[in-house]
């Protein structure tokens, strides 16, 4: 099992990196803003840290459970990440309906459809501290997150293969 990933942004471009794992590299997608220490919610940036694969999810109707030692849990239609800095199920999974800011997670662009969530934010909260950071699959041409990092469909299944709770998300 793979013990450390380490994200390292890419040469002239804040909002893209390459994943090393061991000697394989593989390219992808960072926030908007790129990678930076003082990490808010909605300012678009990957957070420095070490952060580790805690549970993901994945949409049935688009794709077998992905073959990993991860818990996976499948999405559903009213399925929902509270991204509302003060409410108490702030960076949490929730259920529709829900009044406070939320992201919905069965999206039509397919970005959810293999998510990881990474411990950012999760373990010990802090209000405004960034919400829903999570290795995802990447947009065409690996477009800027959020936020998060985005693989290829293709990487995230090899990667998923060969990661469990002891893996390490180290951004630098």
């Amino acid at each position: 099992m793979i013990q450390s990933i380490v994200v390292k942004t890419a040469p002239n471009s804040r909002s893209q990196a390459i994943l090393q794992i061991g000697p394989l590299r593989i390219r992808a997608a960072l926030g908007r803003s790129g990678i930076a220490t003082r990490k808010r919610e909605g300012d678009g940036k990957t957070p420095v840290g070490s952060m580790a694969l805690l549970y993901g999810y994945w949409r049935r109707d688009r794709g077998p459970k992905p073959v990993t030692l991860l818990d996976m849990h499948p999405l559903g239609t009213g399925d929902l990440w509270c991204d509302a800095s003060t409410h108490p199920a702030y960076n949490r999974f929730v259920r529709a309906p829900f009044k406070a800011s939320h992201e919905t997670m069965m999206r039509e662009d397919g970005l959810y459809d293999i998510c990881i969530v990474l411990d950012w934010n999760i373990r010990a909260r802090r209000r405004g501290g960034g919400s829903a950071i999570f290795l995802h699959v990447a947009r065409p041409g690996y477009k800027p997150t959020e936020g998060c990092i985005a693989i290829s469909r293709r990487d995230m299944h090899r990667l998923l293969k060969a990661v469990g709770a002891a893996t390490r998300v180290d951004t630098r």
